[in-house]
């Protein structure tokens, strides 16, 4: 069972890291890497459908 002292070492330190995330920055970098994923799907597909015309 847990202590009241480290239920509250527990919470201090889930709101300390939870704190010191930039979430604009997690943001764009989940947007950037949605379009790079949908780019590199979309040209492989390109390139595979070049690749059986020949």
């Amino acid at each position: 069972m847990m202590t009241n002292v480290q239920f509250a070492t527990i919470g201090g330190t889930i709101c300390s890291v939870w704190n010191s995330f930039d979430w604009g920055n997690m943001l764009h970098t989940a947007v950037l890497a949605a379009v790079g994923a949908m780019v590199s799907y979309l040209v492989s597909r390109l390139l595979d459908r070049r690749r059986r015309r020949r």
